[in-house]
């Protein structure tokens, strides 16, 4: 991420909280399945990606950059400007 000038280093995965799904207008998920909460009302998307833990770095480069592609077709989906 810091390729992308995005530091991440104080970051680590936080559960969601009722508040949080309910402000979401798209909530995505990575792969949890029926582990994850339903929330009625809300558009869900479930992104299908490698994990990329244990990969090497071009194939991390690879997962972040798929990631990036789908945010930002989601952003112009939802008429988000994108910033540069």
């Amino acid at each position: 991420m810091r390729e992308r000038g995005i530091d991440i280093t104080g970051e680590f995965p936080k559960p969601w909280t009722t508040e949080v799904a309910q402000a979401a207008d798209v909530i995505v998920t990575m792969g949890c399945g029926d582990a994850c909460p339903v929330f009625p009302g809300k558009r869900y998307l479930d992104w299908t990606l490698d994990d990329p833990a244990d990969q090497d770095l071009a194939a991390v480069r690879t997962i972040r950059d798929e990631i990036e592609q789908r945010v930002r077709g989601l952003l112009t989906d939802l008429d988000v400007p994108l910033r540069a």
